[in-house]
């Protein structure tokens, strides 16, 4: 079943990213390139930060010095960030297809329920880190915007947003999330007696999960925060890539007013999250975004088609690493069944 649900994501991905590349447009993408020139490499290399970032987030959850098995190549787990987000970047509804792709590959070195809680948890990680980024540039927002309904009204969601779900995720370290999600989900219609089925089959799995997420918190604070502050501060190396482009535009933008361009576009981005790589909506935030903070929308709009290259890049890297991940397991368990 693994081996074929990786062939299935691995078959979506390319499917995906040729229709991506179709939609675009070759001449499209090539005419953005041409008009970026090697501004595009350093955008590329931020990425690269950001990844090496995220994995050492994963890194500091994942691993506990008391057992040895979850201590994994770092490689391993670079390469689990870099592939599932290519896999999140092309997964219509909610992009989550990561998820199960990591745990998939994660079991195979630390088991169900710790590979289960490890995805779940640097899921909220990265969700709480872009909490911490929003609020953050609530105050950038309110001192370099000019005032109107839309700044403001903006503003109100971004704080309520993050009271409410930083309330949730602070109930979810002290109780965890498992045994009660299943529990809910048993009610409901049609569904509600398979969930409920498989909730009291894997009873002791959902529990460990649980039990996972409080150590967490509870008992392993240093690696909580540590790993709060990879991916908290991988979000403001990600401004550096609307900056470099908006460079190679000759636009005389500060990184603050990067910062504030990319909190308020990824803000419109995730209110639109239910297309694969936000497609039709990531340039329209973008040019709003840009023109709140004076610039031309137009400009805008080339960001987003570049970064959208770019993702478009990421996500052929990322299947690729899917292929040497997939070749390198291989090689483990020959070496395993020789010896």
């Amino acid at each position: 079943m693994g081996k074929a649900a990786k062939i299935v994501f691995f078959t979506l991905g390319i499917g995906v990213l040729v229709y991506m590349v179709y939609a675009i447009g070759l001449e499209d993408i090539w005419s953005n390139l041409k008009q970026i020139g090697w501004w595009f490499l350093p955008v590329m290399l931020s990425w690269l930060l950001i990844y090496l970032m995220n994995a050492f987030a994963f890194r500091d959850i994942i691993y506990e010095s008391t057992k040895p098995e979850t201590k994994m190549p770092f490689l391993k787990i670079f390469q689990l960030i870099v592939s599932g987000y290519a896999i999140n970047y092309i997964t219509p509804f909610v992009a989550l297809g990561g998820e199960p792709y990591r745990i998939m590959e994660l079991k195979r070195y630390v088991g169900s329920a710790k590979a289960g809680s490890s995805v779940l948890l640097y899921t909220m990680m990265h969700i709480l880190s872009h909490l911490a980024f929003w609020v953050l540039s609530v105050g950038l927002i309110l001192w370099f915007v000019p005032s109107s309904s839309l700044v403001l009204g903006t503003c109100v969601i971004i704080i309520v947003l993050a009271v409410f779900l930083t309330w949730w995720f602070y109930r979810v370290y002290q109780k965890g999330v498992a045994v009660s999600l299943i529990r809910s989900m048993s009610r409901l219609p049609l569904l509600g007696t398979k969930i409920r089925l498989f909730g009291q089959r894997e009873e002791v799995m959902l529990r460990d999960i649980d039990n996972h997420i409080k150590e967490l918190y509870g008992e392993h604070r240093t690696k909580f925060y540590s790993s709060l502050a990879w991916e908290f501060f991988a979000r403001i190396v990600g401004c550096a890539e609307i900056y470099f482009i908006a460079i190679a535009l000759g636009l005389d933008m500060t990184y603050i007013e990067a910062l504030v361009v990319s909190s308020g576009s990824s803000l419109f981005a995730n209110l639109i999250f239910f297309f694969p790589m936000q497609l039709g909506t990531r340039e329209g935030g973008m040019a709003m975004a840009m023109a709140s903070v004076g610039y031309a929308a137009s400009a805008g709009i080339f960001i987003g088609l570049v970064t959208r290259i770019r993702e478009l890049a990421w996500i052929a890297i990322g299947l690729i690493m899917m292929l040497w991940g997939k070749t390198n397991e291989k090689h483990i368990d020959t070496d395993e069944f020789k010896s």
